[in-house]
């Protein structure tokens, strides 16, 4: 695949992931969705959408998920809509990136990866941004809106790990999302009190499932196929910022100077982390 077409994918999958920031918040500030109907509608159309990707492909490919990992991604999908009940877009935002890469980066390092020192002041940089952000304050997040979000990035980094060669990616987040969706169907059954649905937040979690999550899934991962390992988490760090700016054009969201420190601080010390090393002369 030539760069320039590759280039375009990453680019529209990037907007597809801070899209569901967007979708989420604005469902759950906007219209009377609750968190659980969001989450089941947002699986389930997911399901159906990367269902019928792979259906139009070679069925040749290996793959089809597991339990295990579709219980992670539940819990991802869960954790974030409940957390953005509260959370602004731009702040969810970070602290999913945030523990997404924390989670991948400290699994590394319990696997006996080294780091270098450059790489150390990275990741202190990036847990004092975290940390700061979450420091009680006038502009601190809501602390259990913060501490879902939190358990929804771990989530998803076990997610991502789980996912390593684990065959064809696109089908295997497929089978993920199809036994995903029982557990997501639980969830609504147990919160059935509470539940809640209208046309614009129907509308909002099918557009967050079919489109930024199943057709953005597929198109990140026949992205990746032309990008290298260190190039799509760097392209990565991009998708708190359009959050940010999406949640300012569509939600009229204010960024405060805790939340722009917070964001150069965490952005900046992970991406020391990812940094290849130069190339020895």
């Amino acid at each position: 695949m030539s760069r320039t077409p590759t280039l375009l994918l990453a680019v529209l999958a990037l907007l597809a992931f801070a899209g569901n920031s967007l979708l989420c918040r604005l469902a759950l500030k906007h219209t009377g969705i609750d968190p659980a109907s969001f989450t089941s509608v947002r699986i389930l159309s997911g399901a159906l959408t990367l269902w019928l990707i792979t259906r139009s492909r070679s069925r040749s490919a290996s793959g089809a998920g597991n339990w295990p990992s579709a219980l992670a991604l539940f819990v991802y999908a869960a954790a974030f809509s409940y957390a953005y009940v509260s959370l602004p877009a731009a702040t969810g935002a970070l602290l999913l990136f945030g523990a997404v890469q924390a989670t991948m980066i400290g699994y590394g390092l319990w696997l006996g990866e080294r780091l270098l020192v450059r790489q150390w002041l990275g990741l202190l940089c990036a847990f004092a941004g975290l940390a700061g952000l979450l420091l009680p304050g006038l502009s601190a997040p809501p602390a259990l809106g913060a501490a879902l979000m939190l358990g929804a990035g771990v989530a998803w980094g076990v997610y991502s790990l789980r996912g390593k060669a684990a065959g064809d990616p696109t089908r295997v987040t497929s089978g993920n999302f199809l036994r995903a969706a029982p557990m997501a169907a639980l969830l609504s059954l147990l919160t059935v009190r509470w539940s809640a649905v209208d046309l614009a937040g129907l509308g909002y979690a099918l557009a967050s499932g079919a489109l930024a999550s199943g057709v953005g899934y597929a198109i990140w991962y026949s992205a990746l196929r032309g990008l290298k390992a260190t190039s799509a988490a760097t392209l990565q760090l991009s998708v708190p910022v359009l959050a940010a700016l999406g949640g300012i054009v569509f939600l009229g969201e204010t960024v405060t100077g805790r939340l722009l420190l917070a964001s150069a601080t965490i952005l900046g010390g992970i991406a020391l982390v990812m940094a290849r090393p130069a190339a020895p002369k």
